[in-house]
């Protein structure tokens, strides 16, 4: 790809529900006749953390893309440190609907990885607006699992104990004790521990496409069997082999080849 192409078309911050958003878009402005990629990062995620795929994603898709950080992450405003344990409602049900509108997006497809799935998923289930038009999905969770419990308790070792944190100040500075605590801590929380978003499946009619690796480390392949069984509309599962949580890292072109046949058949 020309390096040209691997540049946002514009970048900056957006006032979204009193924080200041960081975000990255690539393309022309939104039109209603084609979906515009919006891109949900994971529990750790941010824009710069997503590497080269959107800009990669953009290109061969030709859609217009959005990628920004939650509030607390990355380059983003700062969030505090405790959470709710319905932290991913709030974010599918009052965030995301007021950046869709700052940006005037009406047609989007939403590409969620990991807690970014899940929030897509919520609020496709409740999509008042009907401007989901379709999903893609890497690793989402749908309910809380013991595998999810364990590795996230060794992230927490990882962290106090290993240059994980020094890793992760690269992409959140200042606020990455924020970052990683309130999202490791809401996990382990004993409330967390009955976390279930099945409820809202039912009504999601749009497209569905789901991604996981044999070797995720945060979720079982009961998480994609429990969406594709409930959701209303059409679903394609895709199991990749060599590949742990990140689809989009571990196997980029697999990961970027399904999207596009998913896009082209079925949007």
């Amino acid at each position: 790809m020309d390096p040209a192409q691997s540049s946002p078309t514009r970048a900056g911050t957006a006032d979204i529900a009193g924080c200041a958003l960081e975000y990255n878009w690539y393309g022309p402005e939104p039109s209603p006749q084609s979906p515009t990629l919006v891109l949900l990062h994971e529990g750790l995620g941010c824009v710069e953390m997503w590497g080269d795929f959107p800009a990669r994603l953009h290109h061969q898709t030709r859609l217009s893309l959005l990628c920004y950080s939650r509030c607390g992450y990355g380059k983003s405003g700062s969030a505090p440190l405790s959470r709710s344990v319905d932290y991913m409602h709030q974010e599918a049900k009052e965030v995301l609907p007021r950046l869709l509108d700052a940006f005037e997006i009406q047609n989007a497809l939403l590409v969620g990885h990991s807690d970014g799935g899940s929030i897509a998923l919520i609020h496709a289930g409740c999509d008042l607006n009907q401007r989901i038009s379709g999903l893609i999905l890497f690793a989402p969770h749908v309910f809380n699992e013991p595998l999810s419990v364990r590795s996230i308790s060794e992230a927490a070792r990882l962290y106090r104990e290993t240059d994980l944190r020094d890793k992760l100040t690269r992409y959140h500075g200042e606020q990455v004790d924020r970052a990683f605590w309130g999202w490791n801590r809401v996990w382990l929380n004993p409330d967390f521990l009955e976390w279930n978003i099945e409820e809202y499946l039912s009504a999601i009619q749009p497209p569905l496409l789901l991604i996981q690796g044999r070797e995720d480390q945060y979720g079982t392949l009961n998480q994609l069997e429990a969406i594709e069984r409930q959701v209303a509309g059409y679903s394609k599962t895709i199991v990749l082999e060599a590949c742990a949580h990140s689809p989009h890292r571990d196997q980029p072109e697999k990961t970027l080849l399904a999207i596009t046949d998913f896009i082209s058949h079925h949007l």
